[in-house]
């Protein structure tokens, strides 16, 4: 239980994965970003998989640094794209940034790969807390799925939440807004994950 506990409270903290799945929500892009809540999914089960089944062997505590570096500079890519994108909205809200290109599997999945909040989730299940509540073979398997569950459901809460707020907004200017404030927050979680690889090296 335990697991799922330290699980549930990383995952759902802000990070730049729930941080874009706000933004996705508040433009429009609930219903078009699935593809991205899969992708932080199915990388969260993946480095669950890897790391429950070979712990530490792979990746070394000293190359998390490295790992916070590539992280931070394409989730700085990623604040620039949100920060210099522009809403358009036309009549309706369903169509609200129709005019953008919809977050990706594959955005999701290096986002959530290159993130080290990810990996400080992953190491300690899989290094500590599958060992000592006696979690081996296929049993890592299932419930590194629930993890991975719980993993997409974190931006895709988020971006619900967004789609909410949004829906109360007419005026193009406030979504405008949103997106600068949105891309100042990732550039913040991006400058944390570079701070991290500075100290660290």
């Amino acid at each position: 239980m335990e697991i799922f506990l330290y699980a549930f409270s990383v995952m759902y903290s802000p990070g730049p994965v729930n941080v874009m799945g706000l933004n996705a929500g508040l433009t429009g892009q609930l219903r078009r970003t699935a593809g991205f809540f899969m992708g932080v999914g199915c990388a969260m089960f993946a480095l669950l998989l890897v790391f429950g089944y070979t712990g530490e062997a792979l990746l070394s505590r000293s190359a998390l640094p490295f790992l916070a570096l590539v992280g931070g500079l394409y989730t700085l890519y990623l604040a620039f794209k949100v920060f210099t994108s522009n809403v358009v909205l036309p009549g309706n809200t369903e169509q609200r940034g129709s005019a953008e290109k919809p977050l990706t599997f594959w955005n999701g999945f290096l986002l959530q790969a290159l993130n080290p909040k990810g990996l400080m989730v992953v190491l300690p299940i899989t290094t500590v807390m599958f060992p000592a509540a006696h979690i081996t073979g296929a049993t890592i398997a299932l419930v590194s799925m629930m993890i991975a569950l719980g993993g997409a459901g974190a931006p895709g809460s988020y971006s619900l939440l967004g789609a909410m707020l949004g829906k109360r907004i007419t005026q193009v200017a406030y979504f405008n807004l949103f997106n600068r404030l949105m891309g100042m927050v990732l550039a913040a979680c991006a400058a944390l994950m570079l701070y991290d690889f500075w100290i660290h090296v």
